[in-house]
């Protein structure tokens, strides 16, 4: 690649290899100078976001329209967008086609065989099957790659790599987006989580973490209990959630957090599935409280319904059955604050470099729209 761009740098000019004839199955998209963008292209390549849109917005039909026509809009941009670099290198730089070719060739026959080492386990019968199950030759392959290698080329050229953010810049943007850094009251947890899928293991998942919490209170860890007994997903982490806002907790979790001081841990609880659920506290394997929280299903807002004190185990009863039992521990805890600029330096200067390299790209793909012949159907 190397090699390429200072061949390229120096001037050079070449001819891409012709590209396989689009199949105007469905009709034109765009027209650029010579070439065309179809809309088999357009939709081939908006189809895998439509279905992950289909998951998310199939209950929202006018949502899933909005959410895939911006997706194809972005699509139909970018190939037309490819177009117009394919077409500045053919016409943009002087020297000799062939050797140039040949070290694009060089490239592209490195990049396969480090794709089929890879991802095809070292076998070159298995990516010609894959490419041939999804309708692309071997030669349409090397040709993906081909224009791959001038895109990156000329955006690396064009959209300088080399923009420099400087610590004036970072400061000035960070007190003027104050606002965007401010975090509320944080809560750092460790959670030992124990099932309960089924309503007849209830009381025996119950009794193991009143076990689980006599050994705590003897001195074990809760790091080295959540390690051996926890059936939550920080299981391997000692439990180790890490911080959070406490208006991002489920309000169960967010009562029972905020009761508890740094380095304390809770008693037994126990939460219903769904979210219509009871959040009930043990001791010594009986509720002694239990409240009821519900979410509104259109602004997904939780309010807690009521509160009831067991008395006996009589007073306990027409509760849904538990889903699961947990002890928590509050490790640390933070009041609401701006998180200082050690913290976010590297982000902003990240999101400032993307503004430039975007502001530049537009700059450029201007320049070359209006130097190209393009029309859109």
């Amino acid at each position: 690649m190397r090699v390429v761009a200072a061949i390229l740098t120096a001037g050079a000019v070449i001819s891409a290899v012709a590209q396989e004839p689009a199949k105007l199955v469905s009709g034109i998209e765009v027209v650029v100078h010579d070439s065309i963008i179809t809309r088999e292209e357009v939709e081939g390549m908006t189809a895998p976001a439509a279905e992950v849109l289909w998951r998310t917005y199939r209950s929202q039909p006018e949502v899933f329209a909005q959410k895939v026509a911006a997706a194809r809009n972005e699509n139909l941009e970018e190939l037309l967008e490819r177009q117009l670099i394919l077409r500045d290198f053919k016409t943009g730089y002087n020297l000799q086609v062939d050797v140039v070719e040949k070290e694009i060739e060089k490239e592209i026959d490195k990049e396969i065989e480090e794709e089929i080492r890879t991802v095809y386990n070292g076998s070159r019968m298995t990516m010609l099957q894959t490419l041939q199950a999804h309708g692309i030759t071997y030669e349409k392959h090397r040709q993906q790659i081909h224009d791959k290698i001038i895109i990156a080329f000329l955006r690396q050229k064009n959209i300088s790599s080399e923009i420099i953010v400087s610590p004036h810049k970072v400061e000035t943007y960070y007190q003027a987006h104050l606002d965007d850094y401010k975090v509320k009251d944080e809560v750092k947890l460790r959670m030992i989580v124990l099932k309960s899928p089924v309503e007849a293991d209830s009381a025996r998942v119950e009794k193991l973490a009143e076990e689980i919490l006599t050994k705590l209170k003897e001195g074990a860890t809760f790091a080295e209990m959540a390690t051996i007994h926890s059936e939550g997903s920080q299981r391997n982490q000692g439990g180790d959630m890490g911080w959070a806002e406490m208006a991002g907790l489920s309000m169960g979790l967010r009562d029972m957090a905020t009761t508890l001081q740094p380095g304390q841990h809770s008693g037994v609880a126990s939460r219903s599935s769904g979210d219509d659920y009871w959040v009930c506290e043990y001791e010594n394997e009986k509720p002694t409280v239990g409240r009821h929280y519900s979410t509104d299903p259109a602004t997904k807002k939780e309010t807690l319904g009521e509160e009831r004190r067991f008395d006996s185990s009589a007073t306990a009863t027409n509760l849904p059955p538990s889903q699961e039992f947990y002890i928590m521990l509050v490790e640390e805890k933070r009041a609401a604050h701006v998180k200082p600029i050690n913290e976010v330096r590297e982000q902003i200067e990240k999101d400032l470099l993307d503004q430039e390299q975007k502001h530049l790209k537009d700059q450029w793909i201007g320049r070359l729209k209006k130097k190209t012949f393009v029309r859109y159907f």
